[in-house]
């Protein structure tokens, strides 16, 4: 059974003290966490009663009943690896045909119990069923090691999907239409549209994080990031982390420190993915966040008040090296890749500096773009030819360089983006 996310987080209602916690607290909040309320409530009544001792023992040989065992399933490849742990492709034992992908919980600091990053993950994901979204299936677990005997090793279990976008990208033999193109972003801002309607921001948007099945079907992934929002209340400003979204992605707000932020935020990131349907690379490809919003002044202009008012108020915008007198060159440096002049204005519109000028999902499904010939198209008839899953970390890296010629190829390169980490210096809520 699937509990909304609000009664999840009552478990958990001081997460920004999480580093504070000691792991016998940090243990009960896996337990109000990972399983469902009703049956934690019955697991945790004889433990209300016990002293310190006695808890401490109850839960070092709590053996999870309510949780099946990670061997139920087959691990037949390795599909994925980052900051985040590893995912595998696997196969469900009793069926022997069922294919699920395993994300194993990257457990980096035993001492520190369950990341929270895993724990925000299933809370969100328990909330969230959408056809555009990544469906948790179970949290399975090994069993924990003689050497270490009160750890088991945990994974998510999600379904299969075949394929990621960055994968598909980078194989020269896999040939986008500009009807599927258009239903590959019709997907992807409808995931957006429908997290952000229940207020999750993604905040890690990105090609290797959408995820695409051999029906066609799109699924925003990764929800590692993710968290709720909400609302500014008069006289209040929120204070989430900047040090989210993959810096190649990341949007010109954030880079100048902004802690206040929203929505636009994916939507800055699903402009940089639509480019790369044409490009087939990212393309801003910074290797610092200096060079990455120099990178976002010429090609959307300067990062001046005039354009975006407000903007002096951010933290680094007197601390960072801002271009001056770039002009707004999206559609003149997009032209020679993307023809279709209704998809250069959706990119113009996504990929504004002011967020509150930016275009939100409602507003980008609404556009000409997929309401005019060709119209969005099905998937699975091109996918039908390539038999072999496609990944990013299966496929040879992406560098085209930062939307030169597009014909024109920049040797070696290898770079990868910098990865989404939260900022050390700032404890980031759950909800």
């Amino acid at each position: 059974m699937i509990y909304p996310c609000s009664k999840i987080s009552s478990s958990c209602s001081c997460a920004d003290t999480w580093p504070a916690l000691g792991l016998l607290e940090r243990k009960y909040v896996i337990f109000r966490s990972v399983y469902d309320l009703a049956i934690t409530a019955i697991i945790m009544q004889p433990f209300r009663k016990m002293n310190t001792k006695e808890k401490e023992k109850y839960i070092e040989e709590f053996n999870f009943p309510h949780c099946d065992e990670a061997t139920k399933y087959e691990k037949v490849a390795k599909i994925g690896q980052g900051t985040f742990g590893e995912v595998f492709k696997a196969r469900d034992k009793k069926t022997n045909k069922k294919f699920v992908a395993m994300k194993k919980v990257l457990m980096d600091n035993e001492k520190e119990g369950f990341p929270i990053t895993a724990l925000r993950e299933i809370r969100i994901l328990q909330l969230l069923k959408h056809e555009n979204v990544v469906n948790l299936i179970e949290i399975c677990r090994t069993k924990a090691a003689l050497y270490n005997k009160y750890r088991s090793t945990f994974y998510l279990i999600f379904d299969f999907c075949e394929h990621d976008l960055a994968g598909l990208l980078s194989n020269v033999n896999v040939k986008f239409s500009l009807g599927e193109i258009k239903k590959v972003m019709q997907q992807l801002l409808n995931g957006l549209y429908y997290i952000h309607s229940n207020k999750i921001l993604h905040r890690d948007m990105k090609a290797a994080n959408v995820l695409i099945t051999k029906n066609g079907i799109l699924k925003l992934a990764d929800f590692g990031l993710a968290r709720a929002f909400s609302a500014n209340k008069t006289g209040q400003t929120n204070r989430y982390t900047n040090r989210v979204v993959t810096l190649w992605y990341r949007p010109p707000e954030l880079l100048l420190g902004d802690r206040n932020y929203g929505p636009p935020v994916d939507l800055w990131g699903a402009g940089c993915i639509m480019a790369e349907m044409w490009t087939r690379s990212p393309i801003m490809q910074g290797n610092t966040e200096q060079q990455q919003l120099t990178l976002i002044s010429q090609l959307c202009g300067s990062i001046t008040t005039e354009v975006w008012p407000g903007v002096e108020n951010l933290d680094l915008f007197n601390k960072m090296e801002l271009p001056k007198g770039q002009k707004r060159k999206v559609k003149e440096r997009l032209k020679p890749y993307v023809k279709d002049p209704y998809a250069c204005d959706l990119l113009d519109k996504l990929l504004i500096l002011d967020p509150s000028k930016r275009y939100d999902s409602d507003s980008a499904l609404n556009h000409d773009f997929f309401w005019t010939d060709p119209m969005p198209c099905d998937l699975s008839k091109m996918l039908a030819q390539h038999t072999q899953s496609m990944f990013e970390y299966l496929a040879p890296p992406r560098r085209l360089g930062h939307m030169r010629h597009p014909h024109h190829q920049v040797p070696g390169g290898t770079a990868k983006p910098s990865s989404s980490m939260a900022d050390s210096g700032y404890q980031d809520r759950v909800f």
